[in-house]
């Protein structure tokens, strides 16, 4: 964790090196006296038990001590929580939507992205969601991590404070595309994110296809190398021969426009040979027919 890339970072460092001090201070006395009490009172050196007066000095302060510090991790655990869950008011808000197995970020602004782009010095909160299992949203380099819960409204907040490119991955099993869900987390220059955030020119054909895959899970399970992921390769796909399981029968078809459509909308009709079904969930409703032949034509570029 990098104490300097937020604000919050510092302080959970302190409440983490705190906690974990008492307790290996608390290790060490502990066995530092079993093995004392073990030697100075073991049958060799003692073959006649007796019986040991109680010591009310000495039980109120074993009492007392370890009673405060408890307490006292408790205060600063909870106080930093607390610090955690408080959004400030001017926070820039951010809709993080979470998929097998893929992110995307929506801006007030309507923008859409598969990379989360950040002001450098500025507040935001994520407010997470899940499409289907549960994820975890985790930026190592930030000490930020939270459940995505499906049907939950759950919420992280945290102000960047050096510019950079960091990791942002899955901390829960989310299924066999789970090592892929990894994005990364832009902090940038104030002037240069305003620029970004502000550029309105609309993505068309294979532009279009290719922030489609990016946003909306594609690329989770497609690759674009050629090789073998959760689903086939879009890699010298369009217009190549595919052996396809329908109903239980092999066949081969041509991955043509109407066969690319019919699989984004239909995913379990055709399964491609070697890769597993009910896997890919139906974009019915959620791809209109300009963002299929968008798709298309992207995939018509990588040859």
């Amino acid at each position: 964790m990098n104490s300097s890339a937020t604000s919050l970072t510092g302080s959970q460092e302190g409440v983490f090196i705190y906690i974990v001090s008492v307790c290996a201070a608390a290790l060490v006395i502990v066995t530092v006296l079993m093995i004392y009490f073990v030697i100075r009172y073991s049958r060799k050196n003692n073959p006649h038990p007796e019986d040991v007066k109680g010591n009310v000095l000495l039980e109120t302060v074993w009492t007392i001590v370890p009673t405060i510090l408890f307490i006292s991790m408790f205060y600063f655990g909870w106080t930093k929580w607390e610090q955690m869950r408080h959004v400030p008011h001017d926070a820039m808000r951010v809709a993080v939507t979470a998929q097998q197995w893929s992110w995307s970020f929506k801006y007030p602004n309507g923008k859409e992205s598969s990379i989360l782009r950040l002001p450098v010095n500025h507040a935001v909160r994520c407010n997470l969601h899940s499409k289907d299992v549960i994820h975890g949203f985790f930026i190592p380099a930030f000490g930020v991590k939270e459940d995505v819960v499906p049907g939950l409204h759950n919420y992280v907040w945290f102000q960047p404070t050096d510019v950079g490119t960091y990791e942002l991955m899955c901390s829960s099993y989310c299924g066999v595309g789970h090592p892929h869900m990894i994005t990364q987390v832009k902090v940038m220059k104030d002037a240069d994110f305003k620029k970004w955030y502000n550029q309105k020119a609309a993505a068309t054909g294979a532009a279009l296809g290719k922030q489609i895959y990016e946003t909306k899970g594609c690329k989770g399970c497609h690759s674009l190398n050629g090789s073998k992921v959760v689903g086939p390769t879009w890699k010298g796909l369009y217009g190549s021969k595919v052996t396809v399981v329908t109903n239980g029968k092999q066949r081969t078809v041509t991955a043509d426009d109407a066969y690319i459509e019919r699989s984004i909308l239909e995913p379990n009709a055709d399964i491609v040979k070697g890769f597993p079904s009910g896997v890919m969930p139906s974009e019915k409703g959620n791809l209109s027919k300009k963002d299929i032949q968008a798709v298309i034509d992207y995939m018509k570029t990588l040859k």
